[in-house]
């Protein structure tokens, strides 16, 4: 009787993650996908969707749930072992736009649905991060600002859901985007526009 809960389980589990990656691939797709739309896609009933995810705002949340996981593993990547500041925050923003251009188009969803507050509070790990390496940076002298440090961590979260906005407006080319986010967060941090787009170019190399 143990195996065949356990086996039911495993397969309930399969079967969610099977709907998320595909909601995920569909959705980037056409932003406009139903519910229908991604449980054929995804091989299974609709029944079955809604059995994991009782609504299409639930299963929004979810993947973006997974998208902040993504970003917080991205952004801790690209500052490990680095002891430059101005280096550690374009390897970080690098990192993570490597990742979140994947979910841009998710992020432009959520705001539908999960609001750009629930967004932040998701985020809150993310920006902690951010401002313990920009007070360092800061009491170093490597950047330069007149804003408080939980300030500047915010307006250099909103600068990279700018970024993400401008790609999905058809403003700014996705292939240049990344570097640009880098080279924008970092001026946005006091460092002098030579020495960032320099750094940047060398860390996109």
């Amino acid at each position: 009787m143990a195996s065949m809960t356990t086996g039911n389980t495993s397969r309930a589990d399969a079967n969610r993650r099977r709907i998320l990656d595909v909601a995920l691939a569909e959705l980037l797709r056409d932003p406009d996908a139903s519910m229908d739309q991604i449980a054929r896609a995804a091989g299974v009933v609709r029944r079955t969707v809604y059995g994991h995810f009782p609504s299409r705002e639930a299963l929004v949340s979810t993947l973006i749930d997974g998208a902040v996981e993504a970003v917080a593993a991205a952004d801790e990547a690209g500052r490990k072992d680095v002891e430059d500041p101005a280096q550690a925050l374009a390897a970080s923003t690098l990192s993570v736009w490597e990742v979140a251009d994947r979910y841009r188009i998710l992020v432009a969803l959520a705001q539908r649905s999960v609001t750009m507050q629930g967004i932040r509070e998701r985020l809150a790990p993310v920006r902690e991060s951010s401002e313990e390496l920009l007070r360092r940076g800061l009491e170093e002298g490597v950047f330069a600002s007149v804003l408080p440090v939980p300030a500047l961590a915010y307006v250099h979260e909103q600068l990279v859901f700018a970024v993400m906005e401008a790609v999905n407006d058809g403003l700014l080319a996705p292939e240049e985007a990344g570097r640009s986010a880098a080279i924008t967060v970092l001026t946005a941090a006091g460092v002098p526009a030579s020495r960032a787009t320099e750094l940047v170019a060398k860390l996109s190399d």
